[in-house]
């Protein structure tokens, strides 16, 4: 989807497009994140059967696979800007908040904290390029390993994720002993950084960022990694395996989830004025083409 410079969108006031839900009642915060069943809603049943698929096949063994795949970097070249143009062709099927491309949120995203945020343009970068990792799914990968809230594999599942109670029942890690208790394959209080992370756009733009030298603050960067992990920065799971440093980690991604939720809506912000604002910022901070 395209917005032309005169169109009523693109005319409209920028102001006016920034939090609309808080501002003009487009959406109450409580009608975020909603996971309930409906069978006659398709955007539901959409989103349901993503995370089933999701959580039928998000094995150890699985991430692993998908690890050697992509963290070769081999995929593609492309810079910053061009990748987030391929995001005008994604709808995120995990998402039952907005059915629009993806492109819309990551603008939506980051004039939000640029408006909280106006000394920290890095900021207003990861805000813009978050979901990135989600070019994915144009290289043959099914979307639900690409989108939706992430969680450690090779562990007990936690008891906060989303549809939890019964999706995991066709996944054989699950029923094996190395996985399936509370630690399973990791040490009591091994810290955030070394939970083994289901597959998705969290892990791989992360990857990205780290293989091309971005030049982010590492809160940024945990910002990226994790901002997708509710289970843990939302439902209060996995404690078992956190160290104290963690909380300073939990800090950083709830900042940044304030904006990346709460900031979904139906208007449309006039993205091609924006443009060269944000490319100033991939200038800066991860210019030139990256390998993917």
């Amino acid at each position: 989807m395209k917005i032309k410079r005169d169109s009523p969108v693109s005319m409209m006031d920028p102001s006016l497009l920034l939090r609309p839900e808080e501002k003009y009642g487009d959406k109450p915060l409580e009608a975020f994140r909603d996971y309930s069943v409906d069978e006659t809603d398709p955007i539901k049943q959409r989103v349901r059967k993503t995370y089933y698929d999701m959580h039928s096949n998000m094995t150890v063994d699985f991430v692993k696979g998908k690890m050697d795949k992509w963290l070769k970097f081999n995929h593609f070249k492309s810079t910053v800007k061009d990748a987030l143009i391929r995001l005008n062709d994604l709808v995120d099927e995990s998402d039952p908040d907005i059915d629009l491309p993806n492109i819309v949120h990551a603008f939506q995203t980051a004039e939000r904290i640029r408006e909280d945020h106006p000394d920290d343009d890095w900021f207003h970068l990861i805000g813009l390029i978050h979901d990135l990792g989600k070019v994915m799914a144009f290289y043959e990968e099914p979307q639900w390993c690409v989108v939706g809230d992430t969680f450690p594999v090779g562990c007990k599942w936690g008891k906060s994720i989303v549809y939890g109670d019964d999706s995991f029942k066709t996944n054989p890690d699950t029923y094996n002993p190395k996985y399936n208790t509370d630690c399973g394959m990791y040490k009591p209080k091994c810290g955030l950084e070394n939970l083994m992370m289901s597959w998705g756009h969290d892990e791989y733009l992360y990857r990205v960022l780290m293989h091309n030298k971005s030049k982010f603050p590492q809160k940024g960067l945990y910002m990226i990694r994790y901002h997708s992990f509710y289970p843990w920065h939302a439902g209060g799971d996995y404690k078992h395996l956190l160290v104290d440093g963690d909380n300073e980690i939990m800090k950083h991604v709830l900042e940044f989830n304030k904006y990346d939720l709460y900031t979904k809506s139906a208007a449309i912000p006039d993205i091609e004025t924006l443009w060269p604002y944000y490319e100033s910022l991939i200038d800066k901070y991860i210019p030139g083409e990256l390998e993917w």
